[in-house]
């Protein structure tokens, strides 16, 4: 068997099916495997999450993922990792990591195990063309023509493509009779013209963001909020950003109504700001206000809400109300994400009705496979991904290859 891709799917792939006895030649175009797993997590490799669950993967076809995943938890990827001994250990959210904290570890425990099981890695390896006569696939590489009878495409999506990420999988499989779903940035920062978020450049909260597409409401997301030169950032905005894409591309105008502080509700804050007032006091407003609030941000929720008061005695309930509101509510307009480079996996893919979930064979062509990234499916951030692509990558070899 040919395996494209020396990602994380196809490192899991090569090595259960070596482990079934069968002869493995892994193809990678980098000059080194697994370049996105020692990079994700900053280094320390979020691998999985102990609660997987359906709803946090996404496709045209959610059957698909339900009988994907039927059978296969998070126990199944944390035996398998036992088994190249890796050992794994809990973070926040269910994320699991290796107990290193080292994605070094995992990349090189898989390559030792591949190559103790007996696949034959080949790096600095392109993939130029793909063939098949008869029952024979025909391999055209930058290290000349490879035949093999059964074939994996691992090749993952464009996501990263300074870390090798592509679309020649996608190429392969369109000329072999495969359609496409739309593939979009997902888990990426957003852009904005606004000119203010320049001005905030840096600045992070533990916030919420409400995505608005013409104007209705689609979803919420918690967590960090970073300011950036180009828009914004953080946690709470890659997990909007998969929406925020598929309607960018859909010419939707996109609007985030940002909480700056969601640990307290409208009223909470308002009876705040009543309390801080100090009705002979000449302070101005942008130095009042710093004694709850980024001193960056203070003069954008000032215009937004046009507040009319300048110093802390011409403050009233209207004009503390306005501020209140702004500050559940600072509007910012989103024309952009920073695209693939920018992204850490891709929407969209190769249309899961043609696959068999159970094989992860082909519906079209015999004894062509596909797995991970390459497929319509992708997870939310925290370690879903990763257990898409490991779990695909143990089903090629679990039956009867």
């Amino acid at each position: 068997m040919i395996i494209i891709g020396a990602g994380a799917t196809g490192l899991c792939a090569a090595i259960t099916v070596a482990r079934a006895g069968r002869k493995v030649t892994l193809l990678e175009q980098n000059s080194k495997i697994g370049k996105k797993i020692l990079v994700s997590g900053n280094g320390k490799c979020n691998i999985d999450n102990r609660y997987i669950d359906n709803k946090r993967f996404h496709s045209q076809d959610p059957k698909f993922i339900e009988e994907v995943l039927n059978g296969y938890d998070y126990k199944s990827v944390e035996s398998f990792f036992a088994s190249i001994g890796l050992e794994l250990i809990e973070g926040k959210e269910g994320k699991m990591f290796p107990m290193s904290l080292q994605a070094s570890s995992v990349v090189e425990l898989l390559e030792y195990e591949a190559k103790r099981a007996g696949v034959q890695i080949i790096c600095d390896c392109a993939v130029t063309s793909i063939d098949k006569k008869d029952n024979t696939f025909t391999v055209e590489t930058s290290q000349g023509i490879k035949t093999c009878e059964k074939l994996l495409i691992a090749s993952g999506s464009p996501a990263a493509p300074q870390l090798g990420g592509s679309n020649s999988g996608y190429a392969f499989a369109t000329k072999m009779g495969h359609t496409l779903i739309p593939r979009h940035p997902s888990l990426v920062q957003l852009c904005s013209e606004e000119t203010w978020v320049k001005e905030c450049a840096g600045v992070k909260v533990a916030g919420s963001a409400q995505l608005y597409a013409n104007g209705e409401y689609i979803t919420e997301k918690k967590g960090d909020l970073l300011f950036t030169n180009y828009g914004i950032s953080g946690l709470a905005i890659l997990d909007l950003s998969r929406e925020v894409s598929i309607h960018l591309a859909n010419y939707d105008y996109c609007e985030l109504n940002l909480d700056l502080i969601p640990e307290l509700s409208k009223e909470k804050l308002t009876n705040l700001l009543l309390k801080r007032i100090q009705e002979d006091s000449d302070k101005p407003l942008s130095l009042w206000l710093q004694g709850v609030i980024n001193k960056k941000l203070i003069p954008v929720i000032l215009k937004q809400s046009k507040c009319k008061a300048n110093i802390e005695k011409e403050l009233n309930r209207k004009e503390i109300n306005k501020i209140v509101h702004t500050i559940k509510n600072l509007k910012l307009s989103i024309n952009d994400t920073k695209g693939f480079k920018g992204a850490e996996v891709a929407t969209g893919g190769i249309n899961t009705t043609e696959v068999n979930p159970k094989t992860m064979e082909s519906k079209l062509i015999p004894n062509l496979f596909f797995a991970g990234e390459i497929l319509d499916v992708d997870g939310d951030r925290g370690g879903f991904n990763f257990h898409f692509a490991w779990v695909t990558g143990m089903k090629i070899g679990t039956n009867n290859l």
